[in-house]
């Protein structure tokens, strides 16, 4: 239990070049939440994150075929099954404006696009660019100071700025979900060096520099650079807290080490065409990725988060699961059950890979909860059928209670072409968010508490 000493929440273990900020600790709550119930559970803050995919899915092995509460997780989603009762699966909902609307083809681009703006994006394969503000921003516009980024914008696709990449679409809709108005996308960090020095550098350029060659040269660690101050934490705090900070550096640690092994196995690589530090392996980068936003939540570095799994329109072969032809060709499945079997494999291996964030949240206590008890995670894409490019009932789940305010373990299927954007209106909502309006929404789904 926590005595008398009392830090603040934004406190970080600084050394060169290094802020670290910390997770929650019983030390940064007042004595009279300690006792838990639910004005502690209120002094936790709710976080939000979107998680797309690309290509739809194969959505007879998505969706369950029961509603409410007893349901069994189809083939897809199955990977899911120990969070499920942290789970809604949300069948029926649409996003109308990714249609074409006398726009004529380039789906893949308005799919995501559209995904968290609901705004119909200007066709246009040059500067004059123009879609809408997505939801993430909105949120991120209101609570954002509240935390030391804003907003945090992951990817594992590295993307494309410019040029023509669907139909007459601008590259910039098919590798950019979020934007922070009609016309300035968000463009994802797929590096995650980069992210790991974001979280944990000081925001001082030069001095971010000379830390990462003093490391090199040394071969020393974050940590190395905070030791005296977290000694010197760690001799103040109750037990409780002890082990959890412990446990906490071991997991930068860890990840440290996973994220320059990745860099030398890339570097041994020459023939490789991506950045310095992207993994080659594709589901070790999705695995980092993940672990760097649940790790940016746990610190409260930021409440609000995007993670572009692949950009809509991809083309990624999986061999190592048996789909060796390109993601989207097979998309093009044509009722051909082969295809869409192996369709259905790349959106398991999608949710695996979706299952490890859950992991870690579920595992990271917050008071009497957890950290996924805190947050709103949705997972899904902005095309349900890849052969039709439909845009309605398409594969949504949100993973997280919310803070006590979505009542979760249920299949809940809405009426036909019932706006997503309902979705971010009834999250915004949760976050302190008033908006009353979000791209086509109609109103917020009371069915989620």
């Amino acid at each position: 239990m926590q005595g008398k000493w009392h830090i603040p929440r934004r406190t970080f273990l600084k050394g060169l070049g290094t802020a670290m900020a910390l997770p929650m600790l019983e030390a940064m709550l007042p004595g009279s939440l300690l006792a838990g119930g639910a004005e502690a559970a209120k002094a936790f803050p709710k976080r939000m994150a979107f998680v797309y995919v690309p290509n739809g899915a194969n959505m007879t092995d998505w969706t369950p075929t029961t509603v409410g509460a007893d349901f069994k997780l189809p083939y897809i989603l199955e990977p899911l099954e120990p969070f499920q009762k942290e789970l809604l699966i949300l069948s029926g909902l649409a996003q109308d404006r990714a249609a074409a609307h006398g726009d004529g083809a380039g789906d893949h681009a308005r799919a995501s696009a559209t995904f968290l703006t609901g705004c119909q994006a200007r066709k246009t394969a040059g500067a004059d660019i123009k879609v809408g503000m997505s939801v993430d921003q909105l949120a991120a516009a209101k609570v954002g100071r509240q935390t030391r980024f804003a907003s945090l914008e992951l990817g594992c696709d590295r993307s494309q700025k410019a040029g023509n990449c669907d139909s007459g679409y601008s590259c910039a809709y098919s590798y950019n979900i979020s934007w922070k108005t009609e016309s300035t996308p968000m463009p994802p960090e797929v590096n995650p060096r980069l992210v790991f020095e974001r979280l944990f550098g000081n925001g001082k350029r030069d001095e971010t520099q000379e830390k990462r060659a003093r490391r090199k040269r040394y071969q020393t660690s974050i940590l190395d650079f905070v030791l005296s101050e977290a000694d010197q934490l760690r001799g103040n705090l109750g037990y409780t807290d002890r082990h959890k900070l412990e446990e906490y550096l071991t997991g930068i640690r860890e990840l440290e080490q996973r994220i320059e092994r990745a860099e030398h196995f890339a570097a041994v690589n020459p023939d490789y065409k991506c950045p310095t530090g992207i993994p080659q392996d594709f589901e070790q980068h999705t695995e980092l990725m993940f672990d760097l936003l649940a790790l940016a939540f746990q610190t409260d570095s930021t409440r609000i988060s995007t993670l572009l799994i692949a950009h809509d329109g991809s083309n990624r072969s999986y061999p190592g699961i048996g789909a060796p032809e390109g993601h989207h060709d097979l998309s093009h499945h044509g009722s051909d059950e082969v295809k869409m079997q192996k369709i259905a494999k790349i959106n398991r291996f999608h949710a695996k890979q979706f299952a490890r964030l859950l992991q870690k949240l579920s595992t990271t206590q917050e008071g009497d909860g957890t950290l996924l008890d805190n947050c709103m995670i949705v997972y899904g894409s902005g095309i349900s059928d890849g052969n039709t490019h439909s845009h309605h009932d398409l594969p949504i789940v949100v993973a997280g209670r919310g803070g006590g305010t979505i009542q979760a373990g249920r299949h809940i299927r809405f009426g036909e072409a019932t706006p997503l954007n309902n979705l971010y209106l009834s999250m915004l909502d949760r976050m302190g968010v008033a908006a009353e309006k979000v791209g086509d929404s109609t109103g917020k789904l009371v069915e989620l508490s």
